[in-house]
């Protein structure tokens, strides 16, 4: 039995912490919203994020940092991205040495568009042993044990070899991988394609459409993921295709579903204010778009999103803008 510290209780991070309590492991649990930690302690249930998962006894939560990270040798860290920074910089102080942290989050961090290992490297320091759990997983499925395969990426293989191993079950399948930068755009970049891929299917447009979307897409995540420093064959595997799949076509995807209702004509903000779950890919457009710039890398879908979520633009005529590119051979860099 190990213990561990999960680091917010939105849905991923209450499904990881039921996973990992229901295969063996003494978890603790960070919630941040009183409702939410008077539901998982009365009904043992999160019935705002993850309804009708119940919640194995082995599953305590807190809303005290210091309790739930005492003793606590492998920290998961699922908090949205732009509170990451902030959490875990009051996490530090209690997160014992010999810990190892597993961020869970896909985005990056608007501003100074770090990738999450990053910013928990600057805020807990960086000798940390960090690894990065990524793939095509939906938070509900996993909690009810449907078969999974993500995979965790670490510098150091032997501590993707830990996370491996603790994570393990018959139903959820771990593939290890150095290239943390590769998992790690490529997580956050699907994110905003899936939106587009809502707004495709909200405008009625067909599979056709679709199927290109996921493809270009697909292309523009490795362009933008090799220029700074991963490899490409990452993309080509669970925490790229795998996941931009799952998350352009999959009817539990958040992102999509706010792409589906823009493509029905509604304002962001209105679609954004019916939900109290996050989109990641809301916020990772525009600090795509900028790491792009960084690393001269064009990001045609990723700049036509970026004109619909800030509305000076309609769903409908950025696919025409993308259709009227200049064409040019498939191989070619744009």
């Amino acid at each position: 039995m190990t213990t561990v510290a999960v680091i917010g209780a939105g849905g991923w991070g209450t499904a990881l912490a039921a996973h990992l309590g229901r295969i063996g492991h003494d978890v603790r649990l960070w919630v941040r919203e009183p409702e939410v930690l008077a539901a998982i302690v009365e009904q043992h249930e999160n019935t705002m994020f993850l309804p009708g998962v119940t919640l194995p006894a082995s599953v305590r939560p807190s809303a005290l940092l210091p309790e739930v990270l005492e003793g606590a040798t492998l920290v998961v860290s699922a908090v949205p991205s732009h509170g990451t920074r902030h959490v875990l910089r009051a996490a530090a102080p209690f997160v014992v040495p010999a810990a190892t942290v597993v961020s869970a989050t896909k985005g990056l961090e608007v501003g100074s568009l770090m990738r999450m290992s990053e910013i928990i490297a600057a805020e807990l320091g960086a000798t940390r042993a960090i690894a990065v759990l990524s793939g095509p997983s939906f938070a509900l499925e996993v909690a009810r044990g449907l078969p999974t395969a993500v995979s965790v990426a670490c510098a150091d293989l032997v501590e993707a070899e830990r996370v491996q191993a603790e994570f393990r079950a018959p139903y959820f399948r771990l593939y290890a991988t150095a290239d943390v930068v590769g998992v790690e755009l490529g997580a956050a970049l699907k994110n905003v394609i899936a939106i587009a891929a809502g707004a495709i299917e909200g405008l009625g447009l067909g599979h056709n459409t679709l199927a290109a979307l996921i493809t270009r897409g697909l292309a523009e995540m490795s362009r933008l993921a090799v220029a700074a420093g991963g490899r490409r064959e990452t993309l080509a595997g669970l925490t790229g295709l795998g996941d931009l799949v799952l998350t352009c076509t999959g009817t539990l995807s958040r992102n999509r579903r706010v792409g589906v209702e823009l493509g029905r004509g509604r304002a962001l903000a209105e679609i954004l204010a019916g939900t109290h779950m996050v989109a990641e890919g809301v916020r990772t457009t525009e600090a795509a778009l900028a790491l792009g710039n960084r690393h001269g890398v064009e990001l045609p879908i990723a700049a036509q999103m970026a004109e619909v979520l800030a509305g000076r633009k309609t769903p409908r005529a950025a696919v025409e803008d993308l259709m009227l590119r200049p064409q040019r051979v498939e191989a070619d860099a744009g």
